[in-house]
């Protein structure tokens, strides 16, 4: 926003800090209890990140409606109406994803495992200081409006017109006095709230767009059937071992030197073969030859 009062900024920031302070404690308590840091771990932070700005983003619209749902100004009715819209949305999402990261701890695989154990762990963390820290901090935040305080500076702003410079950069004056600025402003929706309740609605309600939206997603879906026949599997063994298994440097030296020779071929033997007959190891070997 514009709005030198109105601006949440420090908002958004307080959200991304929620969730690095998620994958601190997670990674703390998991390193605590021992669980061994792979380098695959080092992926999470990003899954948590995309969440937690994800929760935020509900939170914070959740709050900017609650004071026309309940008709109240005062910050606990809103609080309370924000968590009734908000966290429930939010707890579904969290319990989904942590129980698809937790069976993952299943796998045989301990580089696997490990990352299951540090990105679940870390979803849980981030829903508790989504529901505690950043609730607080969105409370924070509205007592600093009600006061008409600058969003970077935090002192008070008189009422007066002020171009959009000064909105941005003016520190404001020392008067206590509660302007009124905020009560029109606070009503006013965002204008994406705007732009998608009375452009973007109304427009893909249309009977043209919608026969448009069915053919895209018919196209789509014919793409995504195609593309799953193509697929094919592949992955780096090297992944998933741990960082001090002997794995990694068998893998090391064989692309190193016998990568040029091409793919291994081996011989099976099913049946149960007495190998201390001589004729019996001579046939082997004649069959190796040939196969050679």
């Amino acid at each position: 926003r514009l709005s030198c009062i109105r601006n949440n900024v420090w908002l958004a920031c307080c959200g991304v800090i929620s969730s690095g302070l998620a994958v601190l404690s997670s990674f703390g308590l998991m390193l605590y209890c021992g669980v061994p840091f792979v380098v695959t771990v080092a992926n999470a932070p990003f899954l948590i990140l995309g969440v937690g700005v994800d929760d935020m983003f509900i939170m914070i619209a959740s709050w900017e409606q609650s004071s026309r749902k309940t008709g109240k100004s005062d910050t606990k009715s809103r609080l309370a109406e924000t968590y009734s819209e908000a966290a429930l949305s939010v707890t579904v999402t969290t319990v989904t994803d942590v129980l698809a990261f937790f069976i993952g701890t299943w796998t045989a695989f301990p580089s696997v495992r490990s990352f299951c154990l540090y990105t679940g762990t870390a979803f849980i963390f981030c829903y508790i200081y989504t529901m505690t820290f950043f609730g607080a901090i969105i409370v924070l935040n509205h007592k600093r409006e009600q006061e008409n305080r600058h969003w970077l500076t935090c002192m008070p702003v008189k009422a007066e017109k002020m171009s959009c410079l000064h909105n941005a950069c003016c520190t404001g004056s020392t008067s206590g006095e509660s302007s009124g600025l905020e009560t029109s402003e606070t009503e006013s929706e965002h204008p994406m709230s705007t732009f998608f309740k009375k452009y973007y609605g109304p427009f893909l309600t249309n009977k043209w767009i919608k026969l448009l939206v069915v053919v895209l997603y018919g196209a789509y879906l014919g793409g995504s059937i195609y593309g799953c026949t193509q697929m094919k599997e592949g992955i780096d063994l090297r992944n998933l071992a741990s960082d001090d298994s002997y794995i990694i440097p068998y893998y090391d030296d064989d692309d190193k030197y016998f990568s040029e020779y091409g793919p291994r071929v081996m011989v099976v033997v099913t049946d149960s073969v007495n190998y201390w007959d001589e004729s019996v190891r001579g046939a082997i070997e004649a069959c190796m030859q040939d196969l050679e």
